[in-house]
């Protein structure tokens, strides 16, 4: 199956207005501004963009206003996953019908899956989809690990595409990547592993971090990919602070914290997500502006 894409990917957040309704305005800009500094990928509705506490219609007027807006000017992914693999279904079926590229389907969460359970699941999706599946394993969020093995066994179904790794296991991934045997695309899913996941042979990254910086994750992995490796490296290393700052609360509260400061909508979350802690906000912005993004 094709390369989705080669670099970075925006996992987007939701700008959200005072009153928690989504800023429409404030995220046709976001996306434009994305674009226009030279992503690789743009994708909507993922764990960044608050999906959790998203209505039915609000998610899918998000996807529909984000894949107009984006035109086919990027390639366009969709968060289409669920717990609940026949509403999985639906929604995979509607981001396909108006023209995404491909859909990223998270781990069931809560209920969690044997491994078997996760095959079973993944394979409906990717039977009822037109467009490459891209399969999130995120086990500090859902709880559920897609192990190595299942992978394997995974690689090479008809429409899954690729795999966005975010169980920070760099030995776990590693074993991945000899079980799938280059039948599937591998991106790092954490911002502090897209330089090791690029070494063992990985494509680039669906990134919190590129939110703030589109351009220079992009280079990052650009570099890498090219043989400058000195240069990716520094990058990475040069960004590795902000990457903390990023995560020294859960996902997305820092990330939307930075971006309204950026002026994309305003520092609204929904509960049971909150502002950021006053002190860490603190270090944040500092570190924004000793990187010249404030």
């Amino acid at each position: 199956m094709d390369v989705l894409f080669k670099g970075a990917a925006t996992a987007l957040v939701t700008p959200m207005k005072e009153d928690g309704s989504i800023d429409y305005e404030a995220f046709g800009r976001l996306i434009d501004w994305q674009i226009e500094s030279g992503i690789d990928g743009l994708v909507v509705a993922g764990t960044t963009g608050e999906t959790a506490t998203l209505s039915d219609d609000e998610h899918r007027e998000l996807l529909r206003f984000a894949i107009d807006k984006i035109a086919g000017r990027v390639p366009a992914i969709a968060g289409t996953g669920s717990n609940d693999t026949a509403y999985a279904i639906g929604l995979t079926k509607y981001a396909c019908e108006i023209g995404y590229d491909a859909c990223l389907i998270v781990t069931p969460y809560y209920n969690k899956a044997t491994q078997k359970g996760l095959v079973k699941m993944f394979k409906a999706i990717a039977d009822a989809s037109t467009k490459p599946l891209i399969l999130y394993n995120v086990p500090s969020r859902t709880g559920v690990n897609i192990e190595p093995a299942t992978y394997g066994e995974l690689a090479g179904y008809p429409n899954i595409g690729a795999i966005k790794e975010a169980s920070g296991n760099i030995s776990k991934i590693l074993d991945t990547f000899a079980a799938v045997d280059g039948k599937v695309t591998v991106y790092s899913g954490n911002d502090d592993q897209i330089i090791p996941i690029l070494s063992l042979g990985g494509q680039g990254v669906i990134s919190v971090l590129s939110n703030l910086c589109p351009k220079e994750t992009s280079e990052m992995c650009h570099k890498w990919l090219e043989g400058d490796t000195k240069g990716a490296l520094a990058l990475q290393l040069n960004y590795l602070t902000l990457i903390h700052l990023l995560f020294k609360e859960v996902n997305p509260i820092p990330v939307k914290a930075a971006m309204a400061k950026m002026g994309y909508g305003v520092n609204v979350l929904r509960l049971p997500l909150c502002e950021m802690d006053e002190a860490n906000a603190e270090k944040l912005y500092a570190e924004m502006e000793r990187l010249g993004l404030l």
